[in-house]
């Protein structure tokens, strides 16, 4: 029966001769993301910073953004935050909090309502109070700190200090990227893409977990080899499987980013982010490492091993 593979079998691509750019180049990445998180911070969603989000349709012709930002001042509401999406005739509203509590707010949605008149369709209305906001940057915060722990320190135990070294630096790589992804293309950051920073670490541990388990395989079998060429065969190895699921994965979330509307846009996005960037540390962000930091102990073991049975031989 015929295999549909994606790489051959016998590739042989020398991964570990790109070490010295690839390294540059995710030190240059992981600096600006680093510059744009503190200098032009994350683009809060209304969970996290509280307030009144509306999204509008147009019901003929294309939505009037000029008319709609003036809202802010027509209506004595502050700054208004117009975004369109799709071909035109949708967009969202995002009003701050309004003094007074809920029943402020409740008051600037329906002055909005009257202010836009029938030319709007309301499709949905989101108003979310300080203390609710401030909730769930709590929690939102508690729960992505807890489960990076965990992930460390599964990492810590399964492997070799010296694999398991390489394997944190690959999942803190893939997490300071893709928060700096989030600040510089001020995607609205919100509950859904603490469910995708969540589940980016869950896939670039998968990946990363893949690739060492084949090179500490590689290393029990071929002790005199070199670790670059083992690190290399490893890779080779698992590439196949690692293009097809990435594909697969990434076709998925290329439809959720097409057809899924804007509510899960920065989910989807991201996402699609968080897979290349999965995939590109496991290869040439963790792997490499292990040049530098040299075998495992049970590596050097075996070769004293081998090297006692042939003296005794």
């Amino acid at each position: 029966m015929l295999r549909f593979r994606l790489a051959p079998d016998n590739m042989k691509f020398h991964f570990m001769r790109l070490r010295r750019v690839t390294y540059p180049l995710s030190a240059a990445l992981s600096i600006i993301s680093v510059v744009a998180f503190l200098t032009l911070g994350l683009n809060f969603g209304i969970d996290f910073s509280g307030g009144t989000l509306m999204e509008l349709r147009a019901k003929s012709g294309q939505a009037d953004l000029a008319s709609l930002r003036s809202l802010g001042d027509k209506l004595q509401l502050g700054e208004v935050e117009v975004q369109a999406f799709g071909g035109g005739q949708d967009v969202t509203l995002r009003i701050r909090l309004q003094p007074g509590g809920d029943a402020a707010q409740q008051a600037a949605v329906q002055r909005v309502r009257e202010s836009v008149g029938d030319g709007y369709e309301f499709r949905r209305v989101e108003v979310v109070g300080p203390r609710i906001s401030g909730e769930l940057v709590q929690s939102g915060t508690l729960g992505v700190v807890l489960s990076v722990i965990a992930v460390l320190t599964y990492l810590w135990f399964r492997y070799e200090w010296q694999l398991a070294v390489a394997a944190v630096i690959a999942t803190m790589h893939d997490l300071l990227l893709t928060m700096g992804f989030f600040a510089l293309t001020r995607l609205e950051f919100n509950i859904t893409s603490i469910a995708a920073i969540l589940t980016i670490v869950g896939l670039s541990l998968n990946e990363t977990v893949v690739v060492l388990d084949r090179i500490r395989e590689m290393l029990r079998k071929y002790k005199r080899m070199p670790m670059p060429d083992i690190i290399d065969a490893s890779i080779n190895a698992v590439l196949s499987r690692t293009i097809m699921t990435s594909t697969t994965t990434l076709m998925a979330l290329f439809a959720l980013v097409l057809f899924g509307g804007h509510v899960i846009q920065s989910f989807s996005l991201a996402m699609m982010f968080g897979m290349v960037i999965g995939a590109y540390s496991s290869i040439f962000i963790c792997s490499p490492i292990l040049i530098y930091l040299g075998a495992p102990a049970s590596q050097g073991e075996g070769d004293k091993a081998a090297g006692g049975q042939n003296q005794t031989a």
